[in-house]
């Protein structure tokens, strides 16, 4: 029986080097993952905040391009205040007379 007690401990022992093995090759894909998901939540705090930063630029692109005439704009503008001030001189004119 001493020889049965033996060949059981033999096999147990090498289940648990197998074991232990596993656990370390586990262990360190962990810790490499953990690596890897602190160096992508970087990566995605640093695009959240490039994101941000592009959208108050798009927000002040497209307030900026609200504001701008062309020049056709200025053009027409001009021509009708012209006109405005051509009928001012036409109304003067009238009460002067």
């Amino acid at each position: 029986m001493n020889a049965d007690y033996q060949a059981a401990l033999s096999r147990l022992k090498n289940k648990i080097g197998i074991l232990v093995s596993q656990y370390e090759t586990v262990k360190a894909g962990n810790a490499r993952l953990a690596i890897e998901l602190s160096t992508l939540k970087n990566i995605i705090n640093e695009n959240k905040i490039t994101i941000s930063e592009l959208e108050q630029k798009v927000n002040r692109l497209q307030i900026a391009e609200a504001f701008k005439t062309s020049s056709v704009d200025v053009r027409e503008a001009k021509q009708k205040i012209g006109k405005i001030i051509k009928e001012i001189d036409k109304c003067i004119s009238l009460q002067q007379t």
